[in-house]
């Protein structure tokens, strides 16, 4: 049994990695700030003795004892992460800082949910860790994009400097239960705007592509990801390398949820992935890892938890 942080716990990501290591017996530490976590997402785990809840954010130092570290925290959808592209920025730099100082004084374990948006607008298709991306670093995506690539540059000088035991997950779209209603994903977006009746909206021709995993595949990733020998740091990618294009997602939503949608195009977002996909060859081979919910599977209960909480 160890005892484990997770900031940015009570979020979508978090919340399910809470649930995942109490299960394994752990003891976890959860940390929001709560600008998109919610309490509501943690709520079950409350009454459990070996969960604890803080309100902090990672920005400031936090002094706790600790066996692991997961750091998640951190907006990660355009509409939260551009709300205050500052504050963003701080939360990847400054609180990578933290949480790295944390693990030289304890002497923990630490894991960095990076992001496929460190590849920018990919000229590589699939994307593997040693692309080095192209990235813009003065567009409207960047306080999140160029953040988590200092926050990875931090984890590996840490390394370097001061030998710690660090893991890099590179994570690719995500969706499943407790997604946030008005985050701005993709899945949320058609999924919520199909079951409530209103148009789904597609930013550019709809040809763009991306892959979706499942929330469930992407936590055993991270949490096999964590348990690797000292030496095996990553980065490494965590994703469904199915690719689907927006406009067949969009079509698929109004199919699962029997909505009379239609379909409305607007000008494509500025930096806007052309494709994204990632190449798995690294986690397959160290870890093992495949993704192992096909999309159908998990958007009928990514359907299913929406339309409860709409009718709530």
């Amino acid at each position: 049994m160890a005892r484990v942080l997770v900031t940015g716990g009570a979020g979508f990501l978090g919340s399910h990695l809470c649930e995942i290591l109490l299960g394994a017996g752990h003891e976890v530490l959860c940390v929001d700030n709560f600008f998109t976590g919610s309490r509501a997402n943690v709520a079950p785990f409350r009454s459990n003795p070996r969960f604890e809840l803080i309100r902090h954010d990672v920005t400031f130092p936090l002094y706790v004892e600790v066996d692991q570290i997961y750091n998640l925290a951190c907006p990660a959808s355009p509409i939260h992460y551009q709300y205050d592209p500052v504050q963003t920025t701080k939360t990847s730099v400054h609180g990578a800082i933290n949480m790295l100082g944390l693990a030289k004084r304890t002497k923990a374990r630490i894991l960095q949910a990076s992001t496929s948006e460190v590849y920018g607008d990919p000229e590589v298709h699939p994307q593997p860790e040693d692309y080095l991306g192209r990235v813009n670093p003065i567009g409207p995506r960047s306080c999140y994009d160029e953040g988590k690539r200092c926050a990875e540059t931090l984890f590996f000088d840490y390394r370097r400097q001061h030998g710690l035991d660090i893991k890099v997950a590179r994570i690719f779209n995500t969706y499943g239960s407790r997604m946030h209603f008005g985050d701005g994903r993709v899945v949320s977006d058609f999924v919520v705007r199909a079951l409530r009746g209103e148009n789904l909206v597609i930013h550019g021709d709809g040809m763009q592509t991306r892959s979706f995993c499942h929330v469930s595949d992407l936590i055993r990733g991270l949490v096999a990801l964590m348990d690797t020998p000292l030496g095996v740091t990553g980065p490494m990618n965590l994703g469904n390398p199915s690719e689907i294009t927006i406009l067949e997602l969009a079509e698929l939503a109004i199919r699962m949820t029997g909505s009379r949608s239609r379909l409305e195009f607007l000008p494509r977002r500025p930096d806007d992935p052309i494709r994204r996909c990632p190449d798995i060859s690294l986690a397959a081979q160290v870890l093992g890892w495949q993704p192992q919910i096909t999309l159908d599977e998990g958007l009928q209960e990514t359907i299913a938890d929406f339309r409860c909480r709409l009718q709530a």
